[in-house]
């Protein structure tokens, strides 16, 4: 059976409705899993439109309804945007709350076992907030709505996987939540994510906190009182564990399949070299020229995918954004629907 993928069409002003509808111009897509928009059909008409596509808009009010065909852009119709109100490329609270509700309903589908996987494209923080809805991002908001205290965000592209210890808070207070507890839990989420990746003894990785993963205490001690400690264990427990790795190094052999999988301590250390691998910057067109890589939140009751990009509003509407992140994201989510977790 083909897995049913709802997609959140992601900030209507953005780029979001027009990488969805690039990605479901890809056949390949149809023949693994049956996917269905979320949004609205305006939006989504309008995406197909400046991008001069052959695809038809279906919009419907339940799954059930959906034709699931390649061809046709099947669209879960929430007909919350004012298309004659909208304006691309800027931030608005209509903006944000229609990309809200997107997603609150693909957790609600998901859920509801409607669905079988969810897939985001790229919000903007600033309109959600505008909107009255004051979430840090779409990890918080489906940790949120399904109840989950026990969470972390994945990036993972080919042979580079990192799980981010803390994410969307202060660099201050990213190394105050560096504890023992913690560093184990995403050790743990992390092993069990790449066996249901088809990895049988996954190889992880973990970077210090401190330059030089703290020197022996010359840099710090974060690494002594509470990284080692949680390696410690996690070793003990029967997992396959290196570390603390200063992150320079670390991510080098990563990339090169020495590790399976990485566990970074905040949000740019483990940014930063994912991007670093996974984006193409065009300098003569001064745009990206291919943007990859995946975010997976691990620890939810559902499966969450997502582009690990934004919602480039300075392009949005030209019709040159890549879809190479979501069609990454949409393979991750067919995976993970099909193999049970561990």
């Amino acid at each position: 059976m083909k897995p049913i993928l709802g997609i959140s069409m992601g900030d209507p002003a953005g780029i979001g409705p027009e990488i969805c509808i690039k990605a479901l111009s890809d056949i390949s897509v149809y023949e693994r899993c049956k996917p269905i928009v979320v949004g609205d059909a305006e939006v989504m008409t309008q995406a197909v439109n400046f991008l001069n596509s052959d695809l038809k808009i279906n919009p419907v009010s339940d799954i059930h309804s959906a034709k699931f065909e390649f061809g046709t852009v099947d669209v879960f119709d929430l007909k919350n945007v004012e298309l004659s109100e909208l304006k691309l490329g800027e931030v608005s609270a209509m903006a944000g709350n229609a990309a809200f509700e997107a997603v609150q309903k693909v957790i609600y589908l998901a859920l509801s076992k409607e669905i079988d996987a969810t897939v985001t494209a790229p919000i903007n923080k600033e309109s959600i907030h505008l909107a009255g809805h004051k979430f840090s991002g779409h990890t918080e908001i489906y940790a949120h709505f399904t109840n989950t205290a026990k969470f972390a965000m994945l990036l993972a592209d080919e042979n580079l996987r990192v799980i981010h210890a803390t994410t969307h808070v202060s660099l201050r207070r990213a190394c105050d939540l560096c504890k023992k507890d913690r560093v184990l839990e995403v050790i743990s989420l992390l092993n069990d994510a790449c066996v249901q990746f088809g990895i049988a003894k996954p190889r992880i990785a973990v970077a210090g906190l401190n330059p030089h993963a703290g020197e022996n205490g010359l840099f710090g001690d974060e690494e002594i009182n509470e990284i080692i400690p949680a390696i410690d264990e996690a070793n003990k427990q029967g997992f396959s564990v290196e570390g603390p790795i200063p992150p320079d190094t670390m991510f080098v052999k990563a990339v090169q399949g020495k590790y399976d999988g990485c566990v970074a301590m905040y949000h740019d250390q483990g940014h930063i070299p994912f991007k670093l691998e996974g984006f193409q910057w065009d300098n003569e067109k001064q745009t990206m020229k291919s943007v990859k890589g995946v975010n997976i939140t691990l620890g939810l009751p559902i499966i969450r995918t997502s582009v690990d990009h934004g919602t480039a509003f300075e392009i949005a509407g030209r019709g040159i954004a890549s879809p190479d992140a979501m069609l990454v994201a949409i393979e991750y989510a067919i995976l993970m629907a099909k193999t049970p977790k561990p």
